[in-house]
Parts: structure tokens; sequence; C-alpha cells
């Protein structure tokens, strides 16, 4: 007998979509609608099961005994990493952190190797920011900057951002003015969404000049007219003044991190998206603008924010003196890796693992890796304890963050008596019951 789920919210990416009507039958995902490619692969494959709940250096293990085995692996450790979250839910983050205050670990997101230099920007600068919903609602002018949308997030254009009508764009793409920045020879080609749904206007520039092309476009909106101005950036500069309600969305093509491109990682990202929240700061002098990073992973969001509550800093997290200390560089996983400053690892979700730079995958081949997973996960190294948890949103319920940080409730539309992380590491907390740092 089929069974039918309606409103379903879709860790897949950060819009957390939450209009879904996924039909089973038994254990299988007969039909999922509205049709999203991303979506769909994520609770196909995550929603499989699987015959091995646990195993130690790749041999299947009973729960208890890769719990004890993982538990030894980290008492052992002088200095371990827990890393990842942005496959979890609330509940498996707070554990996770709850286990790195008891050990003195350092803790940190996959935003380190994402929106970590956007994170940084804001807290240097502010950020005039608002909800997805406003967005939907007022804007009318959509600057989508080094961000594919159609790839990235393939419904962000019909829910949110292009087509929907709003309370103030009921005729939805006919009230709005859709501009795309990027790289030069690539943004040509983006489209808005998988139909190839195209923009206004598109402005390629080369990817280094990032920073020269926004603080051409504020000295622009400070002096009225620049030399050297190209006409096409007079043509945006003139559209985000005109505009009634203007929001640009922005992605990893602006923070420079290698994690998506494969090129050299430069860090100053921080510095465009600084130069970028600033310029939407001082349009609000003469319109109404905003801005919103473009979030990858289901629950980064989420990660950043439980990650705040509990320490104060959102990722890049050290608990070696028995207090929270922030340093991104210092304490992000892939300096501390590369670095080979730490001699354990937890990985709570190893799906970034492939954007590590090369000393510091090395490193993490070298040291005791423990591991938790989704079902249907493959990892291209054997970790010497791997856990396959349940999946949150598919599972096991839980809260997720959406890319502009509103929290949906996740459903379990499937049986499944595999473990949650939140289980997992609360039984790794009670396995090591003293703090690590306190007999350093």
């Amino acid at each position: 007998m089929n069974a039918l789920w309606s409103n379903v919210p879709c860790p897949g990416c950060g819009c957390v979509c939450d209009d879904l009507r996924l039909t089973f039958d038994g254990d299988r995902l007969a039909s999922f609608e509205p049709g999203c490619e991303l979506g769909e692969r994520w609770f196909r494959i995550h929603g499989q099961d699987c015959e091995s709940r646990a195993s130690i250096n790749g041999r299947p293990a009973s729960l208890a005994a890769a719990l004890d085995f993982a538990a030894e692996i980290l008492q052992r450790a002088d200095y371990p990493l827990i890393y990842g979250l942005s496959r979890s839910a609330t509940p498996g983050q707070r554990a996770a952190i709850a286990l790195a205050e008891r050990l003195g670990a350092a803790i940190d997101t996959t935003a380190s190797l994402c929106h970590g230099p956007s994170i940084m920007a804001l807290q240097e600068v502010g950020e005039v920011t608002c909800t997805l919903g406003e967005i939907r609602n007022r804007a009318d002018l959509i600057v989508f900057w080094g961000c594919h949308p159609a790839v990235s997030h393939p419904r962000h254009a019909e829910r949110y951002s292009v087509f929907p009508p709003g309370k103030f764009t009921p005729s939805g793409r006919a009230d709005r003015t859709i501009v795309m920045v990027g790289e030069a020879g690539q943004v040509e080609h983006w489209c808005l969404d998988p139909d190839g749904a195209k923009p206004d206007f598109v402005l390629p520039i080369d990817p280094t000049t990032d920073f020269e092309t926004i603080s051409m476009l504020r000295m622009m909106l400070r002096e009225g007219s620049v030399a050297g101005a190209s006409p096409e950036l007079r043509h945006l500069l003139d559209c985000m003044c005109s505009c009634e309600y203007g929001v640009v969305f922005f992605g990893l093509g602006i923070t420079e991190t290698s994690m998506w491109d494969g090129r050299p990682h430069q860090p100053t990202g921080h510095i465009n998206v600084a130069a970028l929240l600033q310029l939407v700061a001082e349009l609000n002098d003469v319109t109404r603008f905003t801005a919103r990073r473009m979030r990858m992973q289901g629950d980064v969001s989420g990660a950043d924010n439980v990650l705040c509550w509990q320490t104060g800093y959102p990722f890049g997290v050290d608990m070696s003196r028995g207090y929270p200390r922030y340093n991104p560089g210092e304490f992000t996983a892939n300096e501390l890796l590369a670095e080979q400053n730490v001699d354990a690892c937890l990985l709570v979700g190893a799906e970034t693992v492939p954007y590590f730079s090369s000393p510091a995958r090395r490193h993490l081949e070298s040291i005791p890796t423990i591991v938790l997973d989704y079902p249907g996960t493959v990892s291209d190294f054997t970790p010497a304890v791997q856990f396959t948890t349940a999946a949150y949103g598919i599972h096991a319920v839980g809260t997720a963050y959406r890319m502009d940080n509103v929290p949906f409730s996740l459903q379990a539309p499937l049986a499944n008596n595999a473990p949650t992380d939140e289980f997992v590491l609360n039984e790794l907390l009670n396995r090591c019951p003293s703090p690590a740092f306190a007999s350093r």
C-alpha cells in the first residue's frame, strides 16, 4: 500500500523546500513532487537501508564494540578534531558541541571550506539582510553574483527569487529584473533554473576582479561618474538605484575558495564579501537593498547557529583550554590537519573531505578517524570506525535551518532502526567521562 506524505521539508540543499509530496511503496520512494533532481537524488540515496550500522577498520562490528573503540580513540588523543555537522540537524549538532567541550577538542563546520570568508566579512562590517519570504514578496531586482542557482539550488528561482508572484510583485517574473554577475566565459551560459530560463542581462568579469568591480560601483554611487566604468557597470548601478527593493545573492565565486572550482585557495575572499556588504549598506541611502548568502549544504546554517548558541562563535572553535576560542585559519579543520596539529578526527558527515588540501588529506588518512554518515554514502578512505546513522528528514525528526536562518521541523517518512548521530555522539560523551584538557 502506498503512503503519501505532504509538505515534507527537503534537506538536500540550503533552500530546505518544505512543499514536497512524497509517495512511498513500502521503503521505496515511488514519486517525488515537485520535480527537483537534486532533492530527489538526496532522498533516494540516503533513504536506502543498509546491512551494517557500524564497522571497525572496514569490518562489520556491533554498535557497542564500535562505540567502545571510538571512545578509546578520542580519550587517547591529545588534541582531537570534530568536523562537519552540515548533514546533521540541531539535536546532533548540540551533541557534537557537548562532546567537543568534554574532550577539549577543536570543532569546525563545513562553512570553513565555503562561506567562512562571508561570515568573517559580516562580523567586520555587518549585513543588511532579510528572509527569502520577504524577497519573494517585495524584491523587483535580483542580482546573482558568483553563483549558479540552476545547479546549486534548482528550485530557488521557482520558489523565492524569480518566478513566484508576491504581495508587491503580483506578476512574478514580469515584475522583476534579473542580473547575473560572474566569471567571464561562463556566466553567459548560466541559467536561472534547470529549464534554462535566462536573466535580463549578464555582467561577465574576471574572477580576480570582484573587489575592483565592487569598489567601482561604490565610487560611482558616491561620485556619480567615474572614468573607466563600463556601460554594463553603469547599467547595473542604474538598476540598483532605481529599484524599489533589491537583493544580491552571492555564492562561492566571490569568496574565492578552492572548494568547488579547484583553484588555489585565496585568503582574501572575506575582503570581497566585506566590500559587497558595504555596497549593499550604502545602497540603502537611495533605496531598499539586502544581501543573502547562497548556502550549499542542507543544514550548514543550522550548524553555524547552534555553534553560536553554545560557544559564541560560528565555526573554527577551540575548546582545549576549557573555554571556547575562535580564530579562522588556526582552528579551522583544513589548517589543523594540514599543519598536523590534531591526532584524531571525528567527522559528522564526510561529504567535504575531498575538498581538503592535499597535506590535510594526507594527515587525515594517517590518524585515527571516526566517521558518522548517512546510508548510501561512499567514502574514498577507510576510517578506523564508521557509523551509519539515520538521516534527519528521512528516518529521524529534527530541526534544520534554511539559508536565511529560518528553522524548519524535519519529518521522518521512513522507518529505520539506525541510530541518529545524536545517539552516537551522546554515547561517546558518556564513555568519555572526564575533560581531556584537565589532565594536560
